[in-house]
């Protein structure tokens, strides 16, 4: 094999202008580098074949792309270097390993061949030789060689014989090519400096390479040098604070372990903590003074003991007992609910005149809106308690009120335990939203670890599973909220005093904008009743055409908006008062959301009127029925549950049953369809209410006998006619009310709820307690009503004679006698209330 070429011998090799070429990867060759290279492709192998059958001379250029693995003639860069084959080695994986120097540059004029290999045509490229380099060139191998210590000493590894060879080059062109191939700097970059021609331009070149390459080590060695400077400086700080703990314990000065002892037998007598748990307390005390402060069990008790002395366990704070204060507070923060106000007053009354009493678990159950958590504010307020809330929905997991034990990493106390240390009184007011939306699953049911927090019986020993030890909620308020009660577990329902919340009523939302919510939302827009001014009429109609809800959440989101808009127009300069009122509310609020329910315009055959609850509150729900050609079936349509069907079914059979009350011809079932139909098609409906009101539209479509829409009627109907009682009560009287009917057919076991509605919800309604079918279709049906008037009018006459006769005569104004007039009684069944303006 022959020896390395110098340059002496390189210039007398003649280089022929056709070579095999050799694309290499992830390297750029130069003139008088020597490398050894790895070659494994098809067409590299023959190439290399080729140039040892012949002067043993091959071209090697660089590739562009580094993941080609059959590169083409676009893929391969054309400015390159001879290189001369020194050595060959066959490897046993069918790799050639070869030993290659380069010789000159030179540059592909043209591919030749490119089967089986590529063979191309070159131009050698020729540098100009000075005998004594220029000034310039001479200073900028000065900067170069300078550059490149500075580098090295910046921690760039480069071999010592490079070094050497470098600081003994003489030529420019040389220099450049020996410091880039030494960088390992990036292809792209490393090639761009071999396609200079000009030696002194190249050699620039690399000098603005290695300038750059000194910044950035520059920078890396600072924030290594950072790094370093911080570990040093912790390191030095740690072993100092050792050394001085040493002299400090050597010296009799400081016990650190003492100290902390001696810091929670104090904080555990200032707590006053209950006999049974200061022994528990006192043994992990003893525990944790055994201890190597620096294990992990260490800081388990430690953390055990920071929770027991920070419980309130004698602290509690002082009830207000003046009835009148509290009861001002209440009225101050929310409008009616006199039923939860009174509540309230009659604990402070029997806290008053007895000064130990278990504390009373409320649930407030009422739809979105209504101020149940609001009012446990207002409660906490009242009382001068502190008020702690956590929400329950979603919550699977029982731990989240027991806690967790202590032998798990990172364990806590449940919620209730954070809770009572969150108030830091042992007596707070604590609510718990959503009791209804808690759920269960393979930890465990949050619900019935809620028994015994809500048991009277026994939440004055409840046990946190962190603790250990039994803690007194006894003197607690506990306050639950829910928006329906048949999810909570009747268990624990049984346990606590529900309190129901309705809707309110048109005139108390009103109210209640009036007096809470244009107030707050003037405050939190930045302006005042001299910019704006809302009219009675334009409340009412936000109510009834932009919302449709129980509570006011949507209301005073719509307020807010209004509010916005006057705000923008004072900000931009347009002062005076404006006034909102119902014929420009739509400039603020845009087009009505909700229409009211059309009225009736006559009374029609096969269409009732009936009520339904809502979570929203009541609404009125029509009931239509057609009757058709058939063979006796029956067609439910309108989203109706399966109990709303099953009435369905139980209302068509007793009309059938009643058919010769209606003067219905027995053998009709059997050729028609009927069709029964409840609209708003997209909204599901469900429950047994709308029994009889479904039986009333059979009725009357297969009477032809029009029902009077006038009347709305709800109440749940059995196979024999009876009417049975329902509920929601006051919130489908509400639904008439704002329907504007005149007359409510109600099933008369629900004649008592009457008495906890206002009274003035149920001015200028006429009620008709119902026991049977039968006295709900005599009052609805127009021809049975008209005829049941015509057939007790003789008797009514003839005893209202009776009674004249029977009655002495009084004296008129002219001496004459005259008989007293006497009022015509109406039906027995009939409730009437006298019409009137509301104004609350």
């Amino acid at each position: 094999m022959p020896a390395e070429t110098t340059e002496q011998d390189v210039q007398q090799l003649e280089i022929p202008e056709q070579l095999p070429l050799l694309p290499v990867r992830d390297i750029v060759v130069f003139p008088y580098m020597v490398l050894p290279l790895f070659v494994g492709r098809d067409m590299s192998i023959k190439a290399i074949e080729a140039a040892l059958a012949g002067n043993r001379m091959i071209f090697l250029a660089t590739q562009r792309a580094l993941d080609v693995e059959n590169p083409k003639p676009d893929d391969i860069h054309a400015v390159g270097t001879v290189g001369i084959i020194m050595r060959m080695l066959k490897l046993p994986d069918e790799r050639i390993k070869i030993l290659v120097q380069g010789l000159s540059k030179g540059k592909v004029l043209e591919y030749i061949q490119t089967e089986p290999y590529y063979s191309v045509r070159i131009a050698k490229l020729t540098e100009a030789k000075s005998s004594a380099p220029s000034l310039e060139a001479e200073a900028v191998m000065r900067t170069v060689k300078e550059q490149l210590e500075r580098i090295v000493s910046l921690g760039k590894i480069l071999m010592p014989d490079v070094m050497v060879v470098i600081e003994n080059l003489e030529d420019p062109g040389r220099l450049a090519d020996m410091v880039v191939s030494n960088l390992g700097l990036k292809v792209e970059v490393t090639q761009d400096v071999l396609e200079v021609e000009d030696p002194v331009a190249r050699l620039k070149r690399v000098s603005e390479i290695l300038a750059k390459e000194v910044e950035v080590l520059s920078m890396q060695q600072k924030i290594q040098a950072q790094a370093k400077g911080e570990m040093d400086k912790t390191q030095r700080e740690y072993f100092l604070r050792e050394q001085l703990k040493a002299i400090q314990k050597e010296l009799g000065e400081l016990d650190e372990r003492g100290e902390e002892i001696a810091e929670f037998r104090k904080r555990i007598k200032e707590a006053k903590i209950p006999e049974k748990v200061l022994k528990e307390t006192e043994k992990q005390l003893k525990r944790l003074e055994k201890m190597h402060p620096d294990t992990a069990e260490a800081a388990t008790v430690r953390t055990y003991l920071e929770w027991m002395v920070e419980l309130p366990w004698s602290k509690k704070s002082k009830d207000n007992l003046d009835i009148k204060a509290a009861a001002k507070v209440l009225d101050e923060d929310h409008y009616d609910l006199e039923k939860v106000k009174e509540r309230i007053l009659e604990y402070l009354a029997v806290r008053k005149l007895k000064d130990k009493m278990k504390g009373p678990i409320l649930c407030f159950v009422g739809p979105p809106g209504v101020g149940k958590t609001s009012l446990g504010k207002s409660i906490a307020r009242a009382l001068g308690r502190e008020f702690v809330r956590i929400s329950l929905g979603g919550v699977r997991d029982e731990a989240e009120i027991r806690g967790h034990r202590r032998t798990y990493v990172g364990a806590l106390p449940g919620r209730i335990i954070q809770g009572i240390k969150q108030a830091g009184t042992n007596n707070p007011v604590f609510m718990m939203d959503e009791v209804d939306k808690v759920g269960m699953d393979f930890r465990g049911d949050p619900s019935a670890a809620l028994l015994e927090v809500l048991d009277p019986e026994q939440n004055n020993s409840f046990s946190d599973h962190y603790l250990g030890v039994p803690f007194d909620l006894s003197e607690v308020m506990f306050i639950t909220t829910a928006n329906l009660i048949d999810p909570i577990l009747s268990a624990l329902r049984d346990r606590m005093e529900v309190i129901e919340i309705p809707g309110y009523t048109e005139e108390e939302k009103v109210g209640i904008a009036q007096r809470y919510l244009i107030p707050r939302q003037l405050k939190e827009h930045g302006i005042t009743e001299e910019h704006i001014r809302i009219t009675e009429a334009a409340l009412r109609q936000i109510v009834s055409h932009y919302t449709r809800e129980a509570g006011v959440r949507n209301l005073e989101r719509e307020i807010a908006n209004v509010m916005r808009k006057v705000a923008k127009k004072v900000a931009e300069g347009k002062g005076g008062c404006h006034t909102i009122m119902p014929a420009n509310l739509h400039k603020s609020l845009g087009v009505p959301k909700f229409l009211p329910e059309a009225e009736q315009e006559k009374d029609e055959v096969g269409m009732a009127t009936g009520l339904a609850w809502t979570e929203t509150g009541g609404d009125v729900l029509y009931v239509e029925v057609t009757v058709m050609k058939g063979k006796g079936q029956l067609t439910l349509t309108g989203h109706l549950g399966d109990v709303m069907k099953e009435s369905a079914q139980a209302a068509l059979s007793y009309v059938r049953s009643r058919e010769k009350l209606l003067g219905i011809s027995p053998d009709i079932f059997s050729k028609i369809d009927l069709h029964i139909h409840v609209p708003a098609g997209a909204i599901p409906k469900d429950g047994p209410s709308a029994g009889i009101t479904m039986a009333t539209a059979l009725a009357s479509s297969l009477s032809n006998i029009p029902v009077r829409r006038d009347v709305a009627m709800t109440g749940e109907i059995t196979l024999r006619g009876r009417v049975l009682a329902i509920g929601g009560l006051k919130e489908k009287i509400l639904a008439a009310k704002r329907a504007k009917l005149s007359s409510v057919i109600l099933p008369k076991r629900n004649k008592k709820d009457l008495e906890e509605i206002p009274k003035h919800l149920l001015r200028g309604l006429q009620f008709v307690f119902a026991d049977t079918m039968d006295e709900v279709i005599r009052a609805s049906l127009r021809r049975f009503s008209a005829a049941r008037r015509r057939s007790k009018a003789p008797a009514r006459r003839h005893r209202a004679a009776r009674r004249r006769r029977a009655r002495p005569p009084q004296p008129g104004h002219d001496g004459r006698a005259v008989r007293s007039p006497r009022p015509r009684p109406l039906a027995p069944t009939a409730t009437v209330l006298p019409r009137s303006p509301v104004t609350r």
